[in-house]
């Protein structure tokens, strides 16, 4: 083990929030690692692949990292797959795959790093939600369903780890998140969405937060967003 820097993993580091919160915790003084099922098309970070709805794959990476680093401070779960179709056209597959890439991946992420966080000392575990962790819209009900197990995993980690020194944070996204990809996907004002390094910097503020007054579950939305 030869880290001197505090450890950041981001699970979910693809192009857009991902990389951007990796730049950011970066620049504040971190040692950062990315976990991605690919890698990106361009980037400077070192992430390592791995399928994190893989329990010993995933145990692999998180027992190599900690091995190299030590247990980290704090861990991102960022991974997301959006499903968006109506009840009918939604298979079995597509309703199992939202579920896998995002409660059973924060699952498996929680399993392999908590014990080793609360022998380090604490630290921060953050989960990214969305507005379909509060409410099924119509269309939604693979996405929709996953993003409440996962808030309800959320909330069972930091009932069980918060006593023993982790902060467990659920941060609701209620908006679309301003990318490439976003982009040219929806006719909204870029001005209207939310920006990546803005987020980060919330996310990082939770990181520092004292521990008389840790934010369990926080919602984050454009000026004018509708709630």
């Amino acid at each position: 083990m030869t880290q001197s820097l505090p450890l950041a993993i981001i699970a979910g580091s693809g192009s857009g929030l991902g990389c951007t919160l990796l730049s950011h915790f970066e620049k504040n003084g971190y040692k950062v690692i990315g976990l991605n099922r690919s890698l990106p098309s361009t980037t400077d970070f070192d992430i390592r692949v791995v399928d994190l709805t893989d329990e010993k794959a995933t145990k692999v990476v998180i027992d190599t990292l900690i091995k190299e680093h030590g247990a980290p401070k704090v861990v991102v779960h960022n991974t997301a797959q959006l499903e968006i179709k109506p009840l009918a056209d939604t298979t079995c597959n597509d309703f199992e795959a939202c579920w896998q890439s995002m409660a059973l991946s924060a699952f498996i992420l929680a399993k392999s790093l908590m014990k080793p966080m609360v022998d380090n000392g604490g630290g921060t575990f953050i989960v990214s939600g969305a507005t379909a962790s509060l409410r099924g819209s119509a269309n939604f009900s693979a996405f929709s369903s996953a993003k409440f197990a996962l808030r309800g995993l959320t909330q069972s980690l930091a009932r069980e780890f918060q006593p023993q020194g982790v902060h467990v944070v659920h941060s609701i996204l209620d908006g679309i998140i301003d990318t490439d990809n976003s982009r040219s996907l929806h006719s909204l004002d870029p001005n209207k969405m939310m920006k990546p390094e803005d987020i980060a910097d919330v996310y990082f503020s939770l990181c520092q937060q004292a521990k008389s007054t840790w934010t369990h579950e926080c919602d984050l939305r454009p000026f004018d967003g509708n709630f």
